[in-house]
């Protein structure tokens, strides 16, 4: 069996250990883990009793042959500097950050390495994990990580120039949907006598109606609304409002976060830089 090892307990690593555990891709025994604050490792360890909270990233890598590095792009070389020596060559390390290229990881980790991005949704073992390999892996190593994957998740394998936009339908999505959902209900329960826990209900039921539809593949996203919108209907001129006042905004939405993107890349430059110095 393998044995999983996960650097950071924070919003990531707590999602993967749970979408890990809940598809029986690795049982809690075959899971360690390992936090900062060791408090929160030892949180997730009460909710999945026989999972392991290790005490060091040292630990960790001498326990496990999959290793999930959990932590922030600022927090990445740190953590790896006084690992670089600790690795084997059959372990693989996987980073779970965008910023961090796979050149970058593998100039640091004498292993193979890739990189996976997850998304909230895997807790309910769906959705996509975008995966990108490192040079040294081998086919091996490629189809026992994808198979991992598979047990909660689509994987789709992503090059370094597309990650940061598909990282953002795919696992930054969720809020961003959820961010007009809310606005919905709000606009609902300002402007008509609907209730706000109506207006609520109704719109989750919506959207979980709206996914089963997609995830039974009745419709495509063109037709579905094609489907919906009657010539000269309300849904017609509820789209045109929509139109009107969305007209950029998500354009606007990837040049945002594209903008980020490249200020996180030259912060880990930089951090990198130090590191060497």
């Amino acid at each position: 069996m393998m044995r999983i090892g996960v650097i950071g307990t924070g919003t990531i690593g707590t999602l993967l250990v749970d979408a890990l555990i809940k598809s029986k891709a690795a049982k809690p025994h075959a899971i360690s883990v390992m936090n900062r604050t060791k408090a929160k490792a030892e949180a997730l360890a009460k909710k999945h009793p026989r999972l392991s909270v290790c005490e060091s990233p040292i630990d960790i890598l001498r326990r496990t042959d999959l290793i999930f590095l959990c932590v922030k792009p600022n927090q990445f070389f740190p953590l790896l500097r006084p690992l670089r020596h600790a690795w084997q060559p059959s372990q693989l390390a996987i980073s779970v950050t965008s910023p961090i290229t796979i050149k970058q990881l593998e100039t640091y980790v004498p292993c193979p390495v890739a990189r996976v991005i997850p998304s909230i949704v895997n807790q309910s073992l769906s959705g996509s994990t975008l995966v990108t390999f490192g040079t040294h892996m081998t086919d091996l190593q490629k189809s026992r990580l994808w198979a991992v994957l598979a047990q909660f998740s689509n994987p789709i394998e992503i090059d370094e120039a597309s990650v940061r936009a598909a990282s953002d339908i795919a696992s930054c999505g969720p809020a961003f949907i959820t961010y007009l959902l809310r606005k919905m209900i709000d606009g609902a329960v300002t402007t008509t006598p609907l209730s706000h826990k109506q207006a609520t209900q109704l719109t989750t039921e919506m959207i979980e109606g709206l996914g089963n539809v997609f995830q039974e593949k009745l419709y495509t996203l063109e037709e579905l609304q094609n489907k919906v919108t009657v010539k000269g209907g309300i849904t017609g001129a509820g789209l045109n409002a929509l139109e009107n006042a969305f007209h950029d905004a998500f354009e606007n939405l990837f040049r945002a976060t594209q903008e980020k993107f490249v200020e996180d890349q030259k912060k880990v430059r930089e951090s990198f830089e130090q590191e060497e110095s």
